[in-house]
C-alpha cells in the first residue's frame, strides 16, 4: 500500500513508543496524515486510507 500513497505513510520505529511522541512525530513528518488516538477496545474501519493513521 506504501506505493499508493505520495507520502510517507508508515512508522514501524514507533512501536511501542510514548504515544504523544509518536504523534508528534507522525504529523512533522506528513503533515497531510490525522493522527487519530485509540483508547483500549475501541472498534476501527479495516479500509485504508493515506491520510489517517491509527495511534
Amino acid at each position: 500500500m506504501a506505493n499508493m500513497c505520495p507520502r510517507k505513510n508508515a512508522w514501524p520505529k514507533l512501536v511501542r513508543k510514548n504515544r504523544d511522541s509518536a504523534v508528534s512525530i507522525i504529523e512533522k513528518e506528513n503533515k497531510n496524515v490525522n493522527t487519530i488516538v485509540l483508547k483500549d477496545g475501541m472498534s476501527v474501519t479495516k479500509d485504508f486510507r493515506c491520510n489517517r493513521v491509527w495511534i
